[in-house]
């Protein structure tokens, strides 16, 4: 029985496996999962991982852990680059030499949002800030160590049940306030993380490259920000006014990408899968959360 080994287990991917993985419809029935956090498994330390894995025969690696808070990563680079950059690579090293199959998860922030057209896994990057920077640099290294049955997911827009998220942060402000601006000149596609998290479980068997591949990962269909929020105060029934503005309306300490869109088609060629639309999903997270009206 294959050994899998989650970390970041804790945020909104992580916990999203762990859910899909347990109960009597659990999409993984022939594995038995490590989920780990920081205070369990330092990824930043090549020598817990080693030992960890070491100990507990761990034959695939899904690596949900990363820094995400993109403006405080402007003043915390050190940090963001431990794990968004050197955490892969020790991942990626391990990998290789015991033979591990490695799932990474990376972002749409190692573009620049200058394309008029949905980013393909060639797609020229170009990051705006750090945190897009050092996610892109734990793609390098993981692309030039190469373990083979490796592959690195790009996703955008993440939202869950669990964790912080745009989602909750609309559902909290359209019960607070009576109207809010929100950026209606960023453009892309929101992933409910548990559509992801499907989608990796789906994948994993199938995952046989002797070179790390990238793929591309989120819901399908094109909207804005402005668009989303419109979407959530509908469904959950809220009175409050969104209202579209500038980026330049609300300057971020980290410049955003004003268009992420994915190709997500070498994804859905290659493994077979469905991806379902943003408006389902999201009207699905919110039914599980009790906030579709």
């Amino acid at each position: 029985m294959p050994n899998v080994l989650v970390t970041g287990s804790n945020g909104q991917l992580g916990s999203e496996i762990r859910e899909l993985i347990s109960g009597a419809d659990a999409l993984a029935p022939n594995k038995h999962f490590f989920f780990t956090d920081r205070e369990i498994l330092d990824i930043t330390n090549p020598h817990a991982i080693t030992e960890f894995i070491e100990k507990n025969n761990i034959n695939i690696i899904i690596n949900c852990a990363a820094y995400t808070a993109v403006d405080k990563a402007e003043t915390d680079e050190a940090n963001a680059n431990k794990i968004n950059h050197l955490a892969v690579k020790y991942l990626a090293q391990i990998s290789k030499e015991k033979n591990i199959k490695l799932i990474h998860i990376s972002t749409d922030y190692v573009f620049d949002g200058k394309a008029h057209m949905p980013y393909s896994e060639d797609g020229q990057t170009n990051p705006n800030g750090v945190y897009g920077k050092t996610k892109l640099e734990g793609e390098r290294a993981m692309l030039e160590i190469n373990p083979a049955n490796s592959i690195i997911i790009r996703t955008s827009w993440v939202y869950s049940s669990y964790a912080n998220n745009f989602v909750k942060t609309m559902l909290r402000l359209g019960k607070e306030k009576e109207s809010l601006g929100v950026i209606f000149d960023q453009v892309g596609t929101p992933t409910y993380a548990r559509d992801l998290a499907k989608a990796i479980l789906e994948i994993v068997p199938n995952i046989k490259n002797e070179k790390v591949e990238i793929y591309h990962y989120s819901n399908e269909g094109v909207l804005s920000w402005y668009d989303f929020a419109k979407e959530i105060m509908r469904m959950s029934k809220s009175t409050c006014q969104v209202n579209p503005i500038e980026t330049k309306e609300y300057p971020t300490p980290a410049k955003r990408p004003n268009y992420s869109l994915l190709n997500k088609s070498k994804i859905k060629k290659e493994f077979n899968i469905t991806i379902p639309y943003w408006k389902d999903s999201l009207d699905e997270c919110l039914k599980k959360m009790g906030e579709r009206r």
